[in-house]
């Protein structure tokens, strides 16, 4: 949390917050589609589930853990606003860790296959994209409707 957010005591409000996921939470969803047509039309996963499996598994861990330094701030993360040092560090083994399942000893057992190196790229453009939207949004929100 940021140091300005522990001045002063703030109230919660379920309808802010409700609104705030109805707002963000499609974000999610976007990008979930872009990922199933990517996997679909450019990797022709129609003849390849377990690559279907993979792919998802992989962008739904890495944008679920992204999502969180998003939203934990106000301000633009990774700039002007860093996570703690725990929260970074659980962060970047989440996503290694998930990364690394993909080519393990453990990936047949879980139905993985190996992702092409070209997915990667397309996985860091979507996580951009999904970072920057979701940004834009949070901002609007909280211009609108406060903090």
């Amino acid at each position: 949390m940021d140091e300005d957010w522990l001045t002063k005591p703030r109230q919660w409000s379920i309808d802010k917050i409700r609104r705030f996921i109805l707002f963000i939470g499609p974000i999610s969803s976007i990008f979930d589609y872009l990922t199933f047509f990517l996997l679909l039309y450019l990797f022709n996963c129609w003849d390849n589930p377990a690559l279907f499996h993979t792919g998802w598994f992989v962008e739904s861990l890495f944008t679920q853990t992204l999502i969180i330094h998003v939203i934990r701030t106000n301000k633009i993360p990774f700039i002007q606003s860093r996570a703690s040092w725990p929260l970074t560090f659980t962060s970047v083994i989440i996503v290694a860790v998930g990364a690394w399942l993909t080519m393990s000893p453990l990936a047949n057992t879980l139905g993985f296959v190996q992702l092409p190196p070209r997915y990667w790229l397309f996985l860091a453009l979507m996580l951009l994209g999904y970072a920057i939207l979701t940004q834009v949004v949070k901002t609007w929100f909280i211009r609108r409707f406060g903090e």
